[in-house]
Order: C-alpha cells, then structure tokens, then sequence
C-alpha cells in the first residue's frame, strides 16, 4: 500500500475549489499521457464511472473508476468524495476533502495507489511520484481560469 497527501489553500470559495476538482474530464490537461471519459450520465455523484487511459497508442492502460461517496461542500461541512479504482493495473482509491478557510479553502487530496505487480520496495518512489503528479494536477485545476469551465 502506498498512501500520499496532497494539501493546498487556494483563495477559491470552497464550492468553486470543489466543481474544478471534480470535473473529472478537466484532469485530462492536468496528468501527462492521460484522458479522462466520463461512463455514466451526469451530474456527478455516487455511482458515477470514469476511466483514465494513460499511454499513447496501443501502448496504454485504463484506471476505471466509481465515485463511492459524494458530499459537495456546504455551509460549516467540508465536501468529500471517495474514488474506487476498479482496474486490472491501478489500485487503490482517493479521497478529496475540501473545506472553507479564513483565506478561501483548503484541498487535501489522499490517495491509496497500488500497481499490480509493482514489489512493495517500490512504494516510496510511487509515493513520491504521486505526491508530484497529483500535486501538479490539483495545482492546475485550482489555477484554471474562467475562460476553461466545462
């Protein structure tokens, strides 16, 4: 098991914070090699299925995955969503939690990513590789402007 945290403030309210992280296809633009499809009909919520292809050509892998908890942020509660990997390769899961500051809002994204094959030795590098993609991601979303809302 290899869990990395991700924590950023960002001068977005809460809510805004939430809808950029969870726009699921804006990830494509944020992780090298890697587009987002949406399986399910929207709006977001629990149950919904999203794939991650990462590779280029026939060289590429799938990162099913399934929202298994889903609580936009509100008034005095923080948002949470829970993400299932479900793949053959990628395994694990991810929570994101978003809560109001003083400054705008705090993102803590945490993530279990195990890859199949993969010798536990390896776990501190694939933490630390994933601390740097992720964090890269989160950073992206949070600083995309107006003009990129889907």
């Amino acid at each position: 098991m290899t869990v990395f945290r991700v924590v950023r403030t960002t001068p977005l309210p809460a809510g805004e914070a939430w809808r950029r992280l969870t726009d699921w296809p804006a990830h494509s633009a944020q992780v090298p090699l890697t587009r987002i499809s949406v399986v399910t009909d929207g709006p977001s919520g629990e149950g919904t299925l999203f794939v991650a292809r990462t590779g280029v050509g026939p060289a590429h892998f799938d990162d099913p995955m399934e929202i298994v908890r889903w609580e936009p942020p509100a008034a005095g509660r923080p948002g949470r969503c829970r993400l299932e990997k479900r793949g053959r390769i990628v395994l694990g899961w991810a929570e994101i939690e978003v809560r109001d500051s003083p400054a705008g809002s705090v993102v803590t994204w945490t993530e279990d990513l195990r890859v199949r094959g993969l010798p536990g030795a390896a776990a501190p590098v694939l933490a630390r590789a994933g601390r740097r993609v992720f964090g890269r991601a989160v950073d992206g979303l949070l600083r995309r402007g107006p003009e990129s809302r889907a």
